[in-house]
């Protein structure tokens, strides 16, 4: 398997100065029909398309929340992930490469100081799987910068990204634990494996690992700071440096907006799935109705809908919420705040879950859950994203527990 370089790196179109957040989202829209028609290429190439590649970076996709000093649009943070929504509703596997490759513009506009900034986002789009998990070594160079080894794993986005942002441990060090590296490597740092598409679901999500041998990258693209650890409280570079308030926004918090984006928009694709069948298929029992003039796939469908809209709706409050709080002054962004967002997005997540593994896919009828079909590549698309670890872990039960304790405390005072 092999991306080309030129599909990697592609000409980095300049920015339109008229565009808006309404028209992006209409590109997305546009694109559905064929998102969906490729599905099953999707997952056997294990990525998106080239073309499909170029179309994304043609329309802007990859620069919605690059900073605009830096030729990005610095469009806020719920219209790139609308745009998520709508191409996980498409094709999962296209939806999630793309998010989990093109939302942390925003982290590293957030995080990373300026010198750090005017280098990486100098290509315009910017493409960056976030590990959050410390593989790896780092050590010091010679010149003050760092020297990176190791093998990061799903790494979504990795095919055509153009730089990874990984967690590492500092090699020799004495502390105990070991102090952490938060690093942004650009690509030609490392290489991509060839270890992606033999799992139940999302074949197609690119979540290849990545290899870093001996890899160099300057002191200011590393942060001596350990990842879950990371607050907004004291403010951030990002908020700083530019106009817009989202770059001090909580990290922990925007990434749980990213999985519950995705995972509702998967299910919207599960009802559109089901939407078919109310129409092209009949009851099983005389009078052999099509299903949409049943009254029981009525109260199905229904239910289901209500519980797909529901879900909808608390993720785009919770975005929302996220944005009013960035707005405000430095300090309001509380690690209670970040908290109480990611596990509205846990909630969000499971309502959209359940409408699916509940409703829908049982009484969607075997042939419908054959391999190759619309709904049962949802099915396992959304199953095997339940397994990603801030949802099974972090989202279930570091965060629940530690939302507890702050809300538990405030209620001290």
């Amino acid at each position: 398997m092999t991306v080309t370089e030129s599909a990697v790196r592609g000409a980095a179109m300049p920015s339109e100065p008229d565009v808006t957040p309404a028209v992006l989202i209409e590109r997305a829209k546009a694109m559905v029909p064929a998102l969906v028609a490729r599905q099953h290429e999707t997952e056997q190439r294990t990525y998106y398309a080239e073309d499909t590649h170029r179309a994304f970076r043609d329309a802007g996709f990859y620069r919605i929340t690059v900073p605009k000093r830096y030729g990005g649009y610095e469009f806020g943070f719920d219209t790139f992930l609308q745009i998520a929504m709508i191409l996980c509703r498409a094709c999962p596997s296209t939806g999630w490469m793309y998010c989990l490759g093109a939302a942390h513009s925003l982290f590293a506009g957030s995080m990373f100081g300026e010198k750090a900034q005017a280098e990486i986002f100098s290509g315009g789009d910017f493409i960056a799987p976030l590990v959050n998990a410390p593989y790896g070594t780092a050590r010091r160079a010679e010149d003050g910068g760092w020297i990176l080894d190791g093998v990061w794993r799903y790494c979504s986005g990795a095919p055509y990204a153009t730089h990874l942002i990984g967690n590492t441990v500092i090699a020799g060090d004495d502390a105990n634990p070991p102090r952490r590296l938060l690093f942004i490597a650009p690509r030609d740092q490392w290489e991509m494996l060839d270890d992606w598409g033999g799992q139940l679901g999302l074949r197609g999500s690119g979540s290849h690992s990545i290899r870093i041998s001996g890899g160099h990258i300057p002191d200011h693209f590393g942060i001596e700071v350990n990842f879950e650890e990371i607050s907004v409280t004291d403010g951030t570079p990002g908020r700083e440096l530019h106009e817009h308030p989202q770059y001090g926004g909580a990290p922990a918090s925007s990434m749980a907006l990213e999985g519950a984006h995705i995972a509702v928009g998967m299910c919207q694709g599960a009802l559109d799935a089901y939407t078919e069948l109310m129409f092209s298929r009949t009851t099983i029992l005389p009078p052999f109705l099509p299903r949409a003039e049943d009254p029981d796939y009525q109260l199905w469908y229904g239910r289901a809908s209500g519980m797909i809209d529901a879900a909808e709706t608390l993720v785009l409050a919770a975005s929302r919420r996220w944005h009013e709080l960035s707005e405000q002054p430095v300090g309001a962004f509380t690690p209670e705040e970040d908290l109480r967002i990611a596990v509205t997005c846990r909630e969000a997540t499971e309502l959209a879950w359940r409408a699916v593994d509940e409703i829908l896919q049982p009484t969607a009828g075997s042939p419908a859950v054959r391999e190759g079909t619309r709904l049962e590549r949802v099915w396992r698309d959304l199953s095997t994203g339940r397994t990603h670890a801030s949802s099974a872990v972090l989202l279930t039960t570091v965060a629940n527990r530690g939302y507890a304790q702050l809300r538990l405390q405030s209620a001290r005072r």
